[in-house]
Parts: C-alpha cells; sequence; structure tokens
C-alpha cells in the first residue's frame, strides 16, 4: 500500500469565482452607463470634490457607511433582549437618514470608475438598497406596534447589508477601487538625480513620457525653460497623464479628468484624492535630470504655493470647461 498522503484537489474559492464572472458580465452596461450618465450631470459644483474626499486625502464613502452600518448592528444586537424595540427603532431611524448621504458618495466615487469595477459597484448599491428598503418596512412595522415583524425585517436588511459590504470589500482590496495608485512610487524610484533626455526632447509645453527605474514620469517643460516632472500614472486610477492636456501649469488626466498642479504634484480637483509624486530638475549639459522630490522639500513647495493653489484652481477649471 502506498504511504504517499494523496493530495487534495486545489479549487478556485466559489465565491471569487461568482465575483470574477460578475466583473466580466457585460448584461447590466447599458443600464451602468444611464446611471453613470445621470450621476455625473448632477450639479454639484465643486462640492463633487468634497463628495470624493479630496479634502480628507482618500475617499470619504468608507467614513459615510460607518454611521448606518453602526446603527443598524446596535439595534440587531438590542432585539436580542426582550423590551428594547422603542431603543432598536431609534436607531433604524438613524442607519436610514445616513444612509442618503452616505449612498450618495458612493454614487459619486463609482461613475469614475472603471467598467469592471462599475460592474460589481453596481450590484454593491443594489444590495445596500435591498437593505434600505428592508429597514423601511422594519421602521413601519416598529412603529406600528408589530415589532416581532419589525424584528425579522431588521435582521433581513443586516444580511442585505453584509452582502453589499462583501462586495465593497471586494470593490477596495480585490480591484483596488479609492486606492493611490501612486502611492509605491517613492519606494520604487532609487535616490539621485536620474537623466532622462536632452532638452531638445521636450518640446515646449507638450507633456513627455520617460522612465526612471521602471516607473513612468511625466515631464513637462515650460516656454521659459522650467522643467516640471511628475508620476506619471494618475493616483486615482493609474490613468497615463502623459496623454492629458497640460494648460495653466496643471496637467488633466485623460481617463477621468482629475488635474494636477505640475509644480508639486497637488491634486487641486478630483476625482483623485491622492497628490502625484513630484520630483526635482535640473539641466546639466544640455540634459534633463530628474530627483524624487523628498517630503521636506514637498511641504517646503506646498507651503510656498499655496498662494498659487487657487489661481491654479480658477485656470483649470476655466482652461478644461468645468461646470460641476
Amino acid at each position: 500500500m502506498s504511504t504517499t498522503p494523496r493530495r487534495r484537489r486545489l479549487r478556485q474559492n466559489r465565491v471569487l469565482w461568482l465575483l470574477d464572472r460578475l466583473e466580466r458580465d457585460p448584461r447590466a452596461d447599458p443600464m451602468i452607463e444611464t446611471l453613470r450618465g445621470a450621476v455625473r450631470s448632477l450639479p454639484l459644483g465643486r462640492v463633487r470634490d468634497v463628495l470624493h474626499g479630496r479634502w480628507l486625502g482618500h475617499p470619504v464613502h468608507p467614513l459615510m457607511v460607518q454611521v448606518p452600518i453602526g446603527s443598524w448592528l446596535s439595534a440587531a444586537v438590542l432585539d436580542l433582549r426582550p423590551g428594547r424595540n422603542r431603543e432598536a427603532g431609534v436607531l433604524v431611524g438613524v442607519g436610514l437618514a445616513a444612509a442618503a448621504p452616505a449612498a450618495l458618495t458612493g454614487a459619486v466615487d463609482w461613475a469614475e470608475l472603471h467598467r469592471q469595477q462599475m460592474r460589481v459597484g453596481l450590484v454593491h448599491a443594489l444590495a445596500n438598497t435591498t437593505a434600505v428598503g428592508l429597514y423601511a418596512a422594519s421602521l413601519a412595522c416598529r412603529v406600528t406596534g408589530r415589532s416581532a415583524a419589525g424584528r425579522t425585517y431588521g435582521y433581513l436588511g443586516l444580511t442585505a447589508v453584509g452582502v453589499g459590504g462583501m462586495l465593497g470589500g471586494h470593490l477596495a482590496y480585490r480591484q483596488a477601487s479609492g486606492a493611490n495608485h501612486a502611492e509605491e512610487v517613492p519606494h520604487v524610484v532609487s535616490e539621485g538625480w536620474h537623466r532622462i533626455g536632452s532638452v531638445d526632447e521636450f518640446p515646449a509645453g507638450r507633456p513627455v513620457r520617460r522612465s526612471v527605474d521602471d516607473v513612468p514620469v511625466l515631464v513637462v517643460r515650460e516656454s521659459g525653460g522650467t522643467v516640471h516632472a511628475l508620476a506619471d500614472r494618475c493616483s486615482h486610477l493609474a490613468g497615463p497623464l502623459s496623454e492629458g492636456t497640460v494648460s495653466d501649469g496643471c496637467v488633466r488626466c485623460p481617463w477621468h479628468g482629475s488635474v494636477f498642479r505640475l509644480s508639486d504634484g497637488w491634486n487641486v480637483r478630483g476625482p483623485a484624492t491622492a497628490p502625484q509624486p513630484a520630483f526635482d530638475t535640473r539641466i546639466v549639459d544640455g540634459h534633463v535630470e530628474v530627483r524624487l522630490r523628498a517630503d521636506d522639500d514637498e511641504d517646503r513647495a506646498r507651503s510656498g504655493g499655496e498662494a498659487d493653489l487657487e489661481r491654479s484652481a480658477t485656470g483649470a477649471d476655466r482652461a478644461h470647461g468645468y461646470s460641476n
């Protein structure tokens, strides 16, 4: 008899298999396009950047959802104890009130994602919408004295919230929705100066792509001779900034319209919530050299450029036709 242990057949996780299928399924794309257009057409103005979380440095939606989730989970705990229906009902109501702003922040972010991410995000939204409907039914039952039915709807709503949370986690951690796609640049680029080409290779006012330690770098030479260099892959979803539009001292990402200031990489407009890593530049013997800007240099550049921020933002709005 053989003493070799029988090896188990490795199988793909069923949930991940279903999520992979969902990412590739195009059947909901017409609905996605309609909803995406509706969200993008909302007259939000500069509030759109507030909803994206540019002021926070990362998406605000994960922060907003803590209130409804926490309220509904607390209500479920109270429902386990007799005589707590009134308190549980208050928590259900708080969760319902907080669900609307949380949904708005999520919708604004969702409208600026890749197609595969939007497919998962649509089901994520449907699960959470189902949860809101179930909790609304739960609150109505509690108000009318049908406590048992209210608890039942509440636990069904919590189940839907769990499904929505799982899909949200897949979006954030498997599909990198909302992550800073330029975060690794300081950890990859080596210290010191790197020669990237002669000055003649960088026409004034035109974005040019170069590479430093296999990291794509956007280079723009101004008509006055000043050279700017930023990490080329947009922090929002890694769009190629070198294929974007340069105007008023800023570059606009061609994928989702994020605007970055060339002097220091500051994200003047969203949906990007993180700035671009910036490089110091110099010209030596007719060649352009770049060096990753250290944190203290970046802080000094930003503190010295705060007076230019509003002017850059206004100029970027005018040049790129922002109306929302």
